[in-house]
């Protein structure tokens, strides 16, 4: 059961970054963002309200739980470690092509993989560790992919933006285990509801504040914003996406490290796309590169059966 969410959240994502792409194109960044942590909220605000001032949804998927600064300190660590990489993720997506940000992203289990060994002792087996060293390869020969279109990985600094976004994505995912972990697991028990609602409202808040500070007062001396639908899109994707990811997570047996790395088949969805809609190049050699992202997820989910 977690591992089909786990593939759900991974095509939610795939098409989130399509319309996060498109959203960003020549666009201001930091009004994008805002944006799409305010509909993300609104999105999740009547859940909050309903569960709290009714009993409409008591047993239910979608029930909030209650809780006071015991379980909002970490909900409000999380939103700053999801904002953060972001940030960093946004300005790289908008500088990059999708058909490298995408396979860069799908090494995030690696390192969520190390954390998983450090924190929760989750252990692979053959056919898991050979997937992940597909993955691996796949990174290096993506610097060669690169190189063609004039992306040196050493020394552009959009490409260490997107990786400073995969190391926080990946800190996150296993702050997420921790969190929703049972406390006999050596995690803290928090409702998922809760945590994504109430991360997406700290989230908005916090971007609010950047957006007023940073952008606002340079805002005829920098890019404009414009509005474009693919900006709704974004939110509505990411939450239905995260949900689904959440889900799996609540799910005892669930493995972090294999949820991660089966969620990266995202690239599967955003390379697709990067070629048809955006028209980028050097397809082919980039084709080599996801199919041994692909080749590894197929390992993974081996290992996993």
């Amino acid at each position: 059961m977690w591992l089909v969410l786990a593939f759900l959240s991974a095509a939610l994502l795939g098409f989130y970054d399509v319309f996060k792409k498109k959203a960003l194109r020549n666009n201001a960044v930091l009004p994008v963002l805002f944006l799409n942590t305010l509909f993300s909220s609104l999105i999740f605000l009547p859940f909050i309200l309903l569960s709290h001032f009714t009993g409409l949804l008591d047993g239910t998927i979608v029930q909030v739980a209650e809780g006071g600064w015991e379980m909002h300190k970490y909900i409000l660590l999380k939103s700053l470690i999801v904002l953060s990489s972001w940030v960093l993720g946004y300005f790289g997506m908008k500088h990059l092509p999708l058909t490298i940000v995408g396979p860069i992203n799908a090494t995030r289990p690696v390192m969520v993989l190390v954390g998983a060994f450090l924190f929760f002792g989750e252990w692979l087996n053959v056919w898991q560790w050979i997937g992940v060293s597909l993955a691996v390869i796949s990174f290096f020969l993506l610097n060669r992919s690169g190189k063609k279109e004039g992306i040196d990985f050493k020394h552009d600094h959009w490409i260490w933006m997107i990786v400073g976004a995969a190391v926080l994505g990946a800190v996150s995912g296993l702050y997420d285990k921790y969190l929703m972990a049972p406390v006999t697991d050596g995690g803290i028990g928090l409702d998922r509801m809760a945590v994504q609602s109430w991360y997406n409202i700290y989230q908005c808040f916090m971007m609010g504040g950047m957006l007023m500070l940073l952008w606002w007062p340079r805002r005829k001396h920098t890019t404009s914003f414009k509005w474009h639908w693919s900006i709704l899109c974004v939110s509505v994707f990411l939450s239905i996406a995260d949900f689904v990811y959440f889900y799996s997570l609540s799910v005892p047996e669930a493995m972090i490290s294999i949820v991660s790395m089966v969620r990266r088949g995202s690239v599967i969805v955003s390379f697709v796309f990067g070629a048809i809609i955006f028209h980028e190049k050097n397809l082919r050699s980039k084709a080599v590169d996801l199919a041994l992202v692909l080749l590894g997820m197929i390992f993974l989910y081996i290992g996993s059966r």
